[in-house]
């Protein structure tokens, strides 16, 4: 499943630079597939469906820090445990109850994200 991050969130900045799948944004930024990824152009999602990675699409928060679930793999196939969990000093990177995944799909999205 995807990490989430709850509005107990600082803003203090320690999960950003760990996400290996440059997942997670600051509050009210856009994101895009492409923002440190493989992905470019018109792609098609691991949903099936068809989109261009290099549009941005909207902030998912304006508040606090957040976590765009596409993007998110768990560090599977990098590290042992989500890293952005593992810096973070108020303990709000959860697992996501609303992106349930297994083990194999976030190594199958850490391949599509990175070309592998």
């Amino acid at each position: 499943m995807a990490i989430i991050i709850t509005d107990e969130c600082i803003n203090c900045d320690a999960c950003i630079v760990e996400c290996p799948n440059n997942a997670i944004y600051e509050p009210d930024q856009e994101w895009a597939y492409s923002d440190e990824t493989a992905l470019s152009g018109n792609v098609t999602l691991l949903n099936g469906e068809d989109a261009d990675a290099d549009e941005m699409n909207d902030p998912i928060s304006d508040e606090f820090y957040y976590i765009v679930p596409e993007k998110c793999t768990e560090c599977k196939g990098f590290h042992e445990e989500p890293q952005c969990a593992s810096v973070c000093p108020v303990d709000c990177c959860v697992p996501d109850e609303d992106h349930v995944e297994s083990e194999e799909t976030l190594l199958e999205k850490k391949a599509w994200l990175h070309a592998e």
